[in-house]
């Protein structure tokens, strides 16, 4: 566990169950505190609204056949630094919003950690 990463709250928009069962078990492992899992677009993008204190975020881009950008639009405007996760890589993004943290599924552990550090622009833990 890293201290970095300690009692941060890192949202989690993800749709299939055991995806997000795992990403919340590498935020536990992590020292975050998992909000969610959002299986759909209007949850996350409600627990975003809604003002709940976040740190992150981690986002699934076809949520339940919808795409998440609604919430990432969100969480740009209240400076919550995200990471998208997709089977097709950055090259599946619309051009505005490449450029941010992707995750390419299947994903790791790492790789989760190290998306992390990046959209939140923390040192490399």
């Amino acid at each position: 566990m890293s201290q970095a990463f300690a009692g941060r709250r890192v949202l989690i928009v993800e749709d299939e169950s055991l995806v997000a069962m795992l990403l919340e078990t590498i935020m536990e492992d992590m020292g975050c505190t998992p909000v969610g899992p959002a299986s759909t677009v209007d949850e996350g993008l409600r627990i975003v609204t809604d003002g709940e204190p976040l740190d992150a975020a981690l986002l699934d881009v076809n949520v339940a056949g919808r795409q998440v950008f609604p919430v990432a639009q969100a969480l740009k405007d209240r400076g919550v630094p995200f990471v998208f996760s997709t089977g097709y890589g950055e090259g599946g993004l619309p051009d505005e919003w490449r450029g941010h943290p992707t995750l390419q599924k299947p994903f790791t552990e790492s790789a989760v950690r190290d998306a992390l550090v990046a959209a939140m622009g923390l040192a490399d833990v």
